[in-house]
C-alpha cells in the first residue's frame, strides 16, 4: 500500500499553515511552521504570484494532506462525490470525514490522524464489535467504534484521551471515554467543519 514516508512537517510548511500532522509537536514552539514560516527548498522564501490555478491546487493539496489521502484515492472520492446526490463539495467532505482513521482521531483516541491510522492498521479498533484494520473503511451513521482492551493502557492513547476530555468532540460524534467507545451519529454538515481551505476550489480544479 502506497503511503507518504517523508517528513510531514514539510507538508505544513509547503501549504503555509499548520495541518496538525504531528500531534503535540504542532502546539509547541518546536513546530517547524513557527520556526521557519516559509516553504521548504532553495526557493522557499521567494514570493510567488498566487494564480487561480495555484490557489485551487493548494486547496486540493491541503485537504489531501490533512486527511492523509494520496492522489489516486482522493480522485476516487471526488468521482464518487460527483455521482452522489447533493452538493459535490459537501459530499467530498463527508467521504473523507467518514473514514475510520479520521473518526478515531476526531473521537480523541489518537494524538494525530497518522497515529489513528496506525491503531487501525494494527487491529486495535472495533466497529460494531468487529475488528477492522482498514483505515479508509467508510463508516455509516449509527456505527459504534471501540478501542480494543489491549491498547487502552497505551501511553499515547492515554495522552490523547486526557487532552480531549477537557474539550468537546465534533457534534456529529458521541464518545464515552470511561468505556473507550464512540459513535458515528450522523454525517457532518459543511458549515460544522473549520477547514483551512475552500472546498469549492477543489471542485473547480477537478471539473476542468
Amino acid at each position: 500500500m502506497a503511503r507518504y514516508t517523508d517528513p510531514v512537517c514539510k507538508l505544513c510548511r509547503r501549504e503555509g499553515k499548520k495541518l496538525f500532522l504531528k500531534g503535540e509537536k504542532c502546539y509547541s514552539p518546536k513546530c517547524p511552521v513557527e520556526k521557519r514560516p516559509y516553504a521548504p527548498g532553495q526557493h522557499g522564501k521567494d514570493r510567488l504570484k498566487m494564480t487561480q490555478y495555484a490557489r485551487q491546487l493548494r486547496s486540493k493539496q491541503t485537504m489531501k494532506r490533512t486527511y492523509g489521502v494520496l492522489e489516486r484515492q482522493f480522485r476516487r472520492y471526488f468521482a464518487e462525490a460527483v455521482k452522489t446526490k447533493g452538493v459535490t463539495g459537501t459530499m467530498l467532505i463527508r467521504k473523507v470525514e467518514s473514514r475510520l482513521d479520521n473518526v478515531v482521531f476526531r473521537l480523541g483516541f489518537a494524538i494525530s490522524r497518522s497515529h489513528a491510522r496506525q491503531l487501525v492498521n494494527h487491529g486495535h479498533i472495533l466497529v460494531n464489535g468487529r475488528r477492522i484494520d482498514i483505515p479508509s473503511y467508510e463508516l455509516r451513521p449509527g456505527d459504534e467504534i471501540e478501542l480494543h482492551e489491549k491498547i487502552r493502557s497505551n501511553t499515547d492513547v492515554k495522552k490523547a484521551i486526557e487532552s480531549r476530555t477537557s474539550g468537546s468532540v465534533s457534534p456529529w460524534l458521541e464518545v464515552n471515554y470511561d468505556l473507550f467507545k464512540g459513535k458515528f451519529v450522523r454525517m457532518p454538515d459543511r458549515e460544522e467543519l473549520e477547514l483551512p481551505l475552500d472546498v469549492q476550489d477543489i471542485v473547480e480544479l477537478y471539473s476542468k
